[in-house]
């Protein structure tokens, strides 16, 4: 009856001596090693664009919030000129928050047209009465969550339509004077059929004047309301352009809802060209 339970005895001290390990002959104890364990590679964050760079954009490129696009010449034909490259604020309170928030996005759509003034060396009443404007992108979410933190402002000529103009050359300075090449025209009296905004280069018969501020700036005050707004000084506007003082032509231009939603804050006196 000794048997089974020396075999028994005999197995559970083959266990014990898988568990411990082996000393060869060693009876001192050696202690465990450990290995610790490689943290995962991180992405390098694709480098920030750089400024006073050139690119050849499409209208929906121009107005996506991301872009991925590599910089042209300046000196070859482009629609596109980053005048501004920055910093984005990604952390509030200590949280990280989306780049594709509303909170980070206000920093860019605030900061990228309140730079574009200086760049242009243009008044902001000039700069509304070019078809120049300007447009801002920020890395995607992978790229933001890769580590890039940057925003670019581009500046873009309007054609007309949803079109680009193309450009050649730095914007730099572009409105210092009145007028000039991408001054706004039109190709027709405001509010006919025809009627479409052009740059001053192309093809027009009526010309922008002056803006009328409509309001604070912040609630649309109604189509009506815009529409008065501007009747007198747009007529004072247009005999002043007038060759004729008794007889002259003027148009006024009032935004939409839509319009001033998207930050057309303004009306727009015209004359004949």
């Amino acid at each position: 009856m000794t048997r089974p339970i020396i075999r028994l005895l005999t197995a559970v001290a083959a266990v014990v001596l898988l568990a411990t390990g082996c000393t060869s002959g060693d009876d001192t104890p050696r202690a465990a090693t450990t290995t610790k364990p490689t943290p995962p590679p991180r992405a390098t964050p694709a480098p920030a664009p750089k400024d006073r760079t050139c690119h050849r954009l499409t209208y929906t490129q121009a107005l996506a919030p991301a872009t991925t696009d590599d910089p042209v010449p300046c000196r070859s034909a482009h629609t596109a000129q980053t005048y501004a490259v920055g910093r984005l604020t990604t952390e509030v309170g200590g949280h990280l928050v989306a780049v594709d928030s509303p909170r980070v996005q206000r920093q860019v759509s605030g900061s990228c047209p309140r730079r574009l003034t200086a760049f242009l060396g243009a008044s902001t009443e000039r700069l509304r009465l070019s078809m120049l404007r300007a447009v801002w992108f920020t890395p995607t979410v992978d790229a933001s969550d890769e580590g890039a933190d940057w925003y670019r402002c581009d500046v873009i000529a309007v054609a007309g339509g949803q079109q680009l103009a193309p450009l050649t050359g730095t914007l730099s300075g572009a409105l210092r004077t009145a007028g000039g090449p991408y001054a706004m025209c039109g190709t027709a009296e405001p509010g006919t059929k025809g009627f479409r905004r052009v740059l001053c280069r192309e093809k027009h018969s009526w010309r922008a004047l002056r803006t009328i501020a409509l309001g604070d700036g912040k609630t649309y005050p109604g189509a009506s309301a815009a529409k008065a707004a501007g009747q007198k000084p747009c007529q004072e506007a247009g005999r002043g352009v007038a060759k004729d003082a008794l007889d002259y032509q003027w148009g006024y231009e009032w935004p939409t809802a839509q319009q001033w939603a998207a930050g057309q804050t303004y009306g727009i006196c015209w004359a004949p060209a």
